[in-house]
C-alpha cells in the first residue's frame, strides 16, 4: 500500500503533513515537499472561514501557495454552518485550493471554549450541519476532516462523527489517538485508529499522533489498517523526515538523497542523521525563505527563532550561544553564529524521539453547558467564528 486517493488527487506515498498553528505555513511546506521529492500532501495552517470571507489581510497571505504546490490543501476552521459554507464556495469558486480540510482536533482554549476543534464533535447536529453546508459548497473540491478521539475519556465522540461524515460525503477522516483533555501528553490511542477504519470502511482514516520516524509511520499502518499517516510535531526542526517517510514507504534507502545546497555551493548529502553543518544549512535556508514569504528579512528570522530549539535539539551547543540564535534578527547574524558552531557534530541520539510540546491532561476550556445535550446547539452563533487565523 503506498498511495492514497483523496477525491480526485492520488497521494503516493500516503503521507500527510499536519496542519499545525505557525507552523506549516508557505516556507515550512517548501522544505517538507523539497525532502520528499514533491510527494505526498502538505497542508496549510488553521485558516479560519470568518477571517477568510472577510478577506482578513494575514488570512489571505496564509493561503498563498507556491505554484510548485500540487494538490493545493487548505485546513479551514469554523463554528457556525452559515460561514464555512461561504468559506468553501469561495475556496471553490476563486480557484484557491485543490483540497479543503476541516479542523474538528484542536484543542486551545482560544478555539474549544468557543465551541470549535475538538470541542465540536460532540454536537452530533452541529457537526452534520457543518459537514454538510462545507460538501454541498465545495462545488467537487474533495472535503476531509481531521478530529481527536473526543473531549475527554466520558465524552468519547469520534466513531459518531465518523459515521456522520461518511453519510455526508466527507472524502477521508484522520484521527489524532488522543483527547482534547491530553493536549499532546501520554501516549496515542493507535487502537482508536483501527477502531475507526472498521466503523468506516467507505473511505480512507488516516492515522496521527506519535509518529516520530518513519519506522513508526510504517507501524502504525501495519498496526491499525489505517490508509496513510499525519505527522506533525515529528517533523519540527526535522523537514527531511517527509524524505525518510517517502523512502520507507516506497522501500527504497533515504541514504544519498540530495541536500539543499550549503553556503559556498557545492552542498552534499543528506542522509537520515544530518550533521550539525547540514542542519545549519537548512536552517539558513528556512529562514530566507521566510523573510522571502513576508517581504521583509528581519521579520521571518524573528518569525524562524521558534525553530531554533527544534532544529538544534541535542547538539552540544552551549547555552549562551544558543541562546543568541534565539534572538537573531538577521540573516547575517543568524549565519554568523551558526558559524561559531562545532558543525562536525553528527546527528545526536538525543534528537530522535518526542519533540514540540508534551503537556499532559488538561481540562478543556467549553462554552456554558456545552456538555448537557451533545444534540443541542446552545452556545453556538455566528460570533464564535474567530476573526484571525494561523499562530
Amino acid at each position: 500500500m503506498t498511495q492514497l486517493q483523496i477525491g480526485p488527487h492520488t497521494v503516493q506515498p500516503p503521507v500527510v503533513l499536519a496542519p499545525m498553528a505557525g507552523i506549516t505555513n508557505a516556507p515550512f511546506r517548501t522544505l517538507c515537499r523539497e525532502f520528499s521529492g514533491g510527494k505526498g500532501l502538505f497542508v496549510s495552517e488553521m485558516i479560519t472561514t470568518r477571517a477568510l470571507v472577510e478577506r482578513n489581510e494575514k488570512t489571505m497571505q496564509l493561503i498563498h501557495f507556491d505554484e510548485t504546490e500540487k494538490p493545493r490543501s487548505i485546513q479551514l476552521y469554523g463554528v457556525d454552518p452559515d460561514t464555512v459554507g461561504k468559506a468553501v464556495r469561495m475556496i471553490a469558486e476563486e480557484d484557491l485550493a485543490d483540497h479543503i480540510d476541516l479542523n474538528f482536533g484542536c484543542p486551545v482554549p482560544k478555539v474549544t471554549r468557543k465551541g470549535g476543534g475538538s470541542a465540536l464533535p460532540y454536537k452530533r447536529h452541529l457537526l452534520r450541519s457543518i459537514l454538510r453546508e462545507a460538501v454541498s459548497n465545495a462545488g467537487g473540491l474533495p472535503v476531509t476532516m481531521k478530529m481527536r478521539k473526543g473531549i475527554d475519556d466520558d465524552h468519547i465522540t469520534y466513531l459518531d462523527a465518523g459515521r456522520i461524515a461518511v453519510e455526508e460525503g466527507v472524502t477521508a477522516i484522520a484521527l489524532h489517538g488522543r483527547t482534547a483533555a491530553q493536549h499532546y501528553g501520554g501516549t496515542a490511542d493507535w487502537d482508536a485508529i483501527a477502531r475507526l477504519k472498521e466503523a468506516v470502511p467507505e473511505i480512507p482514516v488516516l492515522g496521527n499522533g506519535d509518529i516520530w520516524s518513519a519506522d513508526d509511520a510504517l507501524r502504525m499502518v501495519r498496526e491499525t489498517g489505517c490508509d496513510g499517516v499525519v505527522v506533525g510535531r515529528g517533523c519540527l526542526g526535522r523537514p527531511w523526515l517527509f524524505g525518510d517517510l517517502v523512502a520507507a514507504f516506497e522501500g527504497t534507502e533515504s541514504e544519498g538523497r540530495e541536500a539543499l545546497p550549503l553556503k559556498g555551493g557545492g552542498g552534499r548529502r543528506v542522509g537520515a542523521q544530518p550533521t550539525l553543518k547540514e542542519v545549519a544549512a537548512v536552517m539558513l535556508r528556512h529562514a530566507t525563505l521566510l523573510g522571502e514569504w513576508l517581504g521583509d528579512e528581519a521579520r521571518g528570522v524573528i518569525d524562524f527563532r521558534k525553530h531554533v530549539a527544534w532544529y538544534t535539539k541535542g547538539f552540544s551547543i552551549g547555552s549562551e550561544l544558543r541562546k543568541k540564535l534565539a534572538i537573531a534578527s538577521s540573516l547575517d547574524e543568524l549565519d554568523a553564529l551558526m558559524s561559531e558552531l562545532d558543525l562536525d557534530q553528527p546527528w545526536p541520539a538525543g534528537a530522535d524521539g518526542p519533540r514540540g510540546r508534551t503537556s499532559g491532561r488538561n481540562r478543556v476550556v467549553l462554552p456554558d453547558g456545552w456538555l448537557d445535550d451533545p444534540y443541542d446547539r446552545a452556545g453556538v452563533t455566528a460570533d464564535a467564528e474567530l476573526d484571525t487565523s494561523g499562530g
